[in-house]
């Protein structure tokens, strides 16, 4: 199979170690999903604006788009390239990939053909799954392009109204239609559980993002060690509102966390506040994740209309980034249900803070290893060498459910991955004699004042202490004389007001040391975010370049 060929396997030793331990099961997802659906049939998985599907309903829909696509010609191996807003449709979709071994490449809506056609070439892929148009873009147009213009590129699913589908593309709803009567079953082998499941994307903000492969064992890890932590069950109602390919929402456990539970998903297109509570308030949900942006606008909204909306909630999963302390400290003292802060990342290891964590362990950490056998060093960049608990410094790691390496790229590997398989994660953290990591930054995302290192993190942390800023940014801002200085940008609450002198004053009278004092501010109406939702500190800095006197 192609996809073998690509892929760093893990040391046969650990395979088997794994295999030991019961952490990987030797079952696919696809066969956990369809055991809870054996157990309880007529319980919703999926409810939407849309339509409710029981899981019965579910499963008969995943295994006729299955059918389908294979009797279009795709076959197992081959790929197809995922770029579908959040809705039953993808749900769908993603599991009849899992049963018939196409393999899922996941991109997300707001790529365009810079990233697709990169997605299509690197992983060979033969198939694309696109809405017709959203937010007025026209994807169907640039999916028939994309399929013209490269190399292996042959199918093209579109979502949306099937009379609307050109006729020499699938029409994606009608491929997720219920099996007609009539309709045959293709007989097809169950996927081997060593064999890749999905494809994820990798994060950051500079560069293409690199291909993930994530098999069934270790993803099933993935899935199962995280929903230890989480509280999942069969009264289950899991909130998405990231893109649904993103690793956080899709595997931490996510919504295939959620069916293998027996739960109900309710995948939502936009994490707009007020669609937001109707949503939690309409499906009762108890599991809603986000991101630290999109939680600031849940509290703003909160503290407008109250929470009442929201008496359903038991854990709210924050990740993608750094949730600063303060805006923690809104969410356990304005929201019901309890706080869980998620760092991780699609290579591999996710930390979590557990919900019986005492208070300021879920404000002031991102908790720890899902997982006993996760195995994590942290060193200083320069020497190699592990530093002390309560120390800075990069955070290395191994484990049952993170790959050896990028799919098909020997040089990232060389520099993501060392020779004895552990990954360089990029994140500068501190690990408190308890366990737990605190987040300081990135190792590229530190400012370095006249040999003094700052962490970015640290800076906005203290910003959100000012009562003005709603959302805040720190960057590194050029300097002839000390190489770097420190570059604030801050999103302001309405009616209020900002300078940098009060910031100053505020650092100092906090007593921060002198050389972490902002030298510069921009207040902006909002921040630019990645396509994951993320604050886009690439951008940023570009925006700062672009203001700054020409030298």
């Amino acid at each position: 199979m192609r996809s073998v060929e690509g892929l760093t396997p893990w040391p046969a030793e650990l395979a088997a170690l794994y295999r030991e331990k019961g952490l990987w099961e030797g079952r696919t997802l696809m066969e956990l999903i369809e055991e809870r659906a054996a157990a309880r049939p007529d319980h919703p998985a999926v409810a939407c604006d849309a339509m409710t599907l029981t899981y019965a309903q579910l499963l008969d829909r995943a295994h006729a788009c299955g059918d389908r696509m294979l009797r279009a010609g795709l076959r197992a191996d081959d790929r197809i390239v995922v770029q579908l807003p959040n809705g039953w449709q993808f749900v769908v979709l993603l599991l009849a990939c899992l049963r018939t071994g196409i393999l899922p490449v996941m991109a997300l809506p707001a790529h365009r053909e810079h990233e697709l056609r990169y997605l299509v070439d690197h992983a060979e892929a033969r198939a694309l799954a696109a809405p017709l148009h959203l937010r007025d873009f026209d994807h169907a147009a640039l999916a028939m392009k994309l399929r013209e213009t490269t190399e292996t590129l042959e199918f093209v699913l579109l979502q949306g109204d099937p009379s609307a589908v050109p006729e020499d593309t699938l029409a994606l709803d009608s491929l997720c239609a219920a099996r007609a009567r009539d309709e045959e079953h293709v007989a097809v082998p169950q996927p081997d559980p060593s064999a890749v499941a999905v494809f994820l994307l990798s994060g950051g903000t500079t560069g293409m993002p690199k291909l993930i492969a994530r098999t069934h064992d270790d993803y099933v890890c993935n899935v199962r060690e995280t929903a230890r932590h989480t509280a999942l069950g069969d009264d289950t109602v899991y909130l998405g509102t990231l893109p649904l390919g993103h690793n956080f929402p899709l595997g931490c456990p996510g919504i295939l966390g959620t069916l293998i539970a027996g739960g109900t998903i309710v995948p939502l297109a936009s994490p707009h506040p007020e669609r937001t509570f109707a949503a939690i308030e309409r499906f009762g949900v108890t599991h809603p994740a986000a991101v630290p942006a999109v939680v600031a606008t849940w509290l703003d909204h909160a503290s407008t209309v109250g929470a009442e909306q929201l008496s359903s909630l038991r854990v709210l999963q924050v990740g993608g980034a750094r949730l600063a302390d303060e805006l923690a400290a809104r969410v356990v003292s304005l929201l019901p249900g309890r706080l869980q802060q998620v760092f991780g990342m699609a290579e591999g290891l996710i930390n979590l803070t557990r919900l019986d964590d005492p208070v300021e362990i879920v404000i002031g950490t991102q908790g720890r290893p899902a997982c006993a056998a996760d195995e994590v060093r942290i060193i200083n960049e320069e020497s190699g060498q592990e530093v002390a608990v309560g120390e800075p410094g990069l955070l290395l790691t191994r484990g049952p459910y993170t790959p050896r390496g990028y799919y098909n790229a020997p040089e990232a590997n060389a520099r993501s991955f060392t020779p004895d398989g552990w990954y360089i994660s990029g994140d500068i953290v501190v690990q408190t004699p308890e366990g737990n990591f605190v987040v300081s930054g990135r190792s590229k995302d530190m400012i370095n004042r006249g040999g003094e290192n700052i962490s970015a993190e640290e800076i906005e942390n203290l910003a959100y202490r000012l009562e003005a800023v709603r959302l805040a940014a720190a960057v590194a801002m050029p300097d002839a004389q000390l190489g770097e200085r420190v570059c604030l940008f801050a999103v302001l609450h309405d009616e209020h007001v900002l300078e940098l002198e009060h910031v100053r004053n505020a650092f100092q009278e906090w007593g921060v040391a002198a050389y972490k004092h902002p030298d510069r501010l921009e207040t902006v109406d909002e921040l630019p975010l990645t396509k994951v939702g993320k604050i886009d500190k690439k951008a940023l800095r570009e925006l700062l370049l672009a203001s700054l006197p020409a030298s």
